[in-house]
């Protein structure tokens, strides 16, 4: 039972993650900088406080935060330099 109960939390947490990871991707692919940047440090402060809940690991969370901000400085550098 406590397991059936942990994995359920766990899931809930990974599934808010994958939810706000999709949101940020979709706010960047509509070159909206300001909505992308808002949802980027929502997504950051989530995938922190998974890592602080065990849910996932370091690694994990550091590679996940790396690609997205990639994505976000990749497609928002040229419009900057512009």
């Amino acid at each position: 039972r406590v397991l059936f109960r942990s994995r359920l939390h766990n899931k809930a947490i990974k599934s808010t993650c994958k939810t706000y990871a999709r949101q940020f991707v979709e706010a960047v692919h509509a070159k909206d900088q300001a909505l992308a940047q808002s949802r980027l440090r929502t997504l950051v402060s989530e995938l922190d406080s998974a890592r602080s809940k065990g849910v996932l690991t370091r690694n994990a969370v550091s590679r996940k935060k790396s690609r997205m901000t990639k994505l976000y400085n990749v497609t928002f550098a040229s419009e900057a330099a512009k």
